[in-house]
């Protein structure tokens, strides 16, 4: 399924202390899904460990 891609704004993602990019709540919200990836600011409440979303 093609998803149409997101525009990023810059309260979209930071760069950690790493130089890796990691993408907001906002973001994520603004994506509209879970990727299930563990996602750090994930507003969906996905856990990795139990692959559930609470």
């Amino acid at each position: 399924m093609f998803k149409p891609r997101i525009e990023l704004e810059p309260d979209d993602f930071y760069y950690n202390e790493d130089g890796y990019k990691v993408f907001t709540e906002k973001y994520h919200l603004k994506r509209g899904y879970c990727c299930k990836s563990g996602c750090k600011h994930c507003p969906y409440g996905y856990d990795k460990k139990t692959d559930t979303l609470k």
